[in-house]
Parts: C-alpha cells; sequence; structure tokens
C-alpha cells in the first residue's frame, strides 16, 4: 500500500527486536482502511550528550560530521541512514520519517568540543547521515546555530542537503565564503518531479535543487553537486543531464554514489519497488546484485560507495565523462582553510600569558 507524502509504507521491526508481532486476518473483521493517510510527524527536542561523530572510513572525505537531527522528514526510501533509526527502538521504515529528534544542544556541544585542548581543526560535515535542512529546521534554526558558532571561531565545514532551506542562511555562508571556511553541495537524484515526489516525497522538487546552487553560486558560495544515490534503471538515466544543469547554475564540482541497501533498508526498498514500480522490480535488484558481488549490499570500503562489476564501471565511465564535458572537477578536491581557527575560550577562564 502507498502512503500519500512518505517513502516507506510499512514499519518493520528492527533488528533489534527481541519479540515480533504478525497480524493475521482471521476473516471476521473488514480490513482497516486507512485511506492512505501519513502518519502524522513529532519532534522530540532532546539534550544530546555528544555532537561530533568519527569515521576513519576510506571512502569518506572526512572524519568530522555532526547530524543536527535522527530521522528524517524528507522520507527518501533509499536513505542508508534508516537503519540507525534502531538504536532508538525504533523501526527503520515509517517511524524514521515521523518521529524525529533534534539536539537542541547541539550548537553548545560544539563550542565545547572545539575548546578542548586537544582538538585539531579541520572540515566538520554537517548532514552525512541526515538532512540538516529538513522541514524541522525553519522552525527549530539548529544547524543555523552551528553554522553561527563555526563562523565565529573560523572554523570550515561542508554542507550535504537536498532542500532549498539552505538558502535562508545565505547571509551567514557568503561570510563563511569569504574566509573559505565553507562548501555546500547540493544533492540531486533525477530529474522527474513525479519520480522524484515518490523517492523522496517532503524533499525540494529537483528543478528548485538547481535553482539552489545557482543562487548559491552568486552569492560567492563554492558549490557542487552529488548525484546520489544512483539507482540502476531508475534514476541513472539523469546522470548526465543533472551534471550539465549544476554546472550551468554555477556548481564547481560533482560526485556520485550507487544506492546501498544496507541492514532493514534491503526489504524496505523491495517493498517500494513493488508498489511503484512493479514491471521493473526484478531487473532493478538484479543490476544492484550485479554491483555488488550477487548480494543487496556488500559492506566494504572499496566497492560500497561505487559498486563493482560491468554496470559500476559503465556509471563511472559515464560520470567521469560528463565532468569532463561540464568542466566540473571531483567532490573529493575540496579546498578549505583552517588558519582562522580560534579556540573558544570557556567563561571564567583566564589565558595564559606565555
Amino acid at each position: 500500500m502507498r502512503i500519500k507524502g512518505r517513502g516507506a509504507a510499512s514499519n518493520p521491526d528492527n533488528r533489534f527486536f527481541s519479540t515480533r508481532v504478525e497480524l493475521e486476518d482471521d476473516g471476521w473483521s473488514p480490513p482497516e482502511d486507512t485511506g492512505g493517510k501519513p502518519e502524522p510527524v513529532t519532534v522530540t527536542l532532546e539534550h544530546a550528550r555528544s555532537i561530533l561523530s568519527k569515521n576513519d572510513s576510506p571512502d569518506v572525505p572526512f572524519d568530522l560530521s555532526i547530524n543536527p537531527y535522527k530521522g528524517c522528514q524528507h522520507g527518501c526510501i533509499y536513505c542508508f541512514a534508516r537503519p540507525t533509526h534502531a538504536y532508538l527502538d525504533l523501526s527503520p521504515g515509517l517511524d524514521f520519517e515521523t518521529k524525529i529528534f533534534a539536539k537542541r544542544n547541539a550548537a553548545a556541544l560544539l563550542a565545547k568540543e572545539l575548546g578542548r585542548r586537544s582538538y585539531e581543526c579541520r572540515p566538520i560535515n554537517i548532514g552525512s547521515n541526515t538532512d540538516p535542512y529538513q522541514p524541522a529546521e525553519k522552525r527549530l534554526q539548529i544547524t543555523r546555530s552551528i553554522l553561527e558558532t563555526l563562523e565565529t571561531y573560523g572554523h570550515p565545514c561542508t554542507i550535504i542537503t537536498k532542500n532549498a532551506l539552505v538558502e535562508r542562511d545565505i547571509d551567514l555562508l557568503a561570510q563563511m565564503a569569504q574566509r573559505h571556511l565553507v562548501q555546500v553541495f547540493v544533492s540531486v537524484t533525477s530529474l522527474d518531479n513525479r519520480l522524484s515526489s515518490r523517492l523522496e516525497p517532503a524533499a525540494t522538487a529537483p528543478h528548485r535543487r538547481i535553482d539552489t546552487i545557482a543562487h548559491l553560486k552568486s552569492s560567492g558560495i563554492p558549490v557542487g553537486v552529488l548525484v546520489a544515490p544512483i539507482i540502476p534503471a531508475v534514476t541513472d538515466i539523469y546522470l548526465e543531464k543533472i551534471i550539465q544543469l549544476a554546472s550551468e547554475a554555477g556548481a564547481t564540482c560533482a560526485g556520485y554514489t550507487v544506492i546501498r541497501l544496507p541492514h532493514e533498508l534491503k526489504g524496505l526498498f523491495r517493498e517500494w519497488l513493488v508498489n511503484h514500480l512493479p514491471e521493473r522490480a526484478t531487473h532493478v535488484m538484479s543490476l544492484i546484485q550485479q554491483m555488488h558481488g550477487g548480494r543487496d549490499y556488500v559492506a566494504d570500503f572499496r566497492t560500497r560507495m561505487r559498486g563493482e562489476g560491468v554496470f559500476a564501471r559503465l556509471i563511472k565511465e559515464r560520470f567521469e565523462k560528463a565532468c569532463r564535458r561540464s568542466g566540473i572537477e571531483s567532490a573529493r578536491t575540496i579546498r578549505l582553510d583552517t588558519q582562522h581557527f580560534k579556540v573558544p575560550q570557556e567563561a571564567g577562564h583566564q589565558a595564559s600569558l606565555f
């Protein structure tokens, strides 16, 4: 069953549940009619204990990241972060896009982290898992408070988003850009509004994301495009055109990843295919498996982002050719400045005289 405004169509148990409930129709009662109405969204403010996440993955171009929100209202069915909701004892399905947790003390925690004597300044990515500009940000402005903290202390960052709400912070981003402290990446998955409304139902429309690239560029903010994820036989047809339009709008670099289906996401994505693209569901999964050694997903740092095999090589060649044609660099070429960083001083702390 499709649910209007939602990417997932169900709430499967997460992998940590010790008990499972399966409903069976005994024939006594008519099936419940939900009318396809979406579950209401709840946003819970939480007092986080930490804010900086560290990783040593060789296929990720940053080792520090901040995610102001757990869960994401965009509802992208392909989101590799969905299984993280299992750590909250919630489902990676509808729960992930309707039960959002906001780290209200993010900026204060960040300032504390930056003030540690052992801290070494290097670019922080904002939005590596969930979108920092999802709808809840419009009211809560947690991402903006993080940017204000980074700007105050001259700390560089990168941002990944698929929401035009990032334009709200152009004033702040432009100031940071003058000191080479920020680079924004706009994620564009397809150029088909109808497909996008099913794949990523609450994200900004594709053409509007291209406009966002132009608006950021015109304000002096370095911006790139991420064609991510590429889903074979679903979105790969738009690869070249996305790069061309992004380049014309002012993007100076580009990157891509292929779809990743860790843990519970495998079942959720298969369910989405049956609901929305039943005539090619088997073919799509076959191509995905070809890129992951015959399986739905393999968590190997060497291949998980780009895949392997004939189809993966074809995507790589198409991407590189499109970048050359448009004069775009690789997104891994990120040039940010760390020389402006100044360590926050705790209240009542007296600086050394020497």
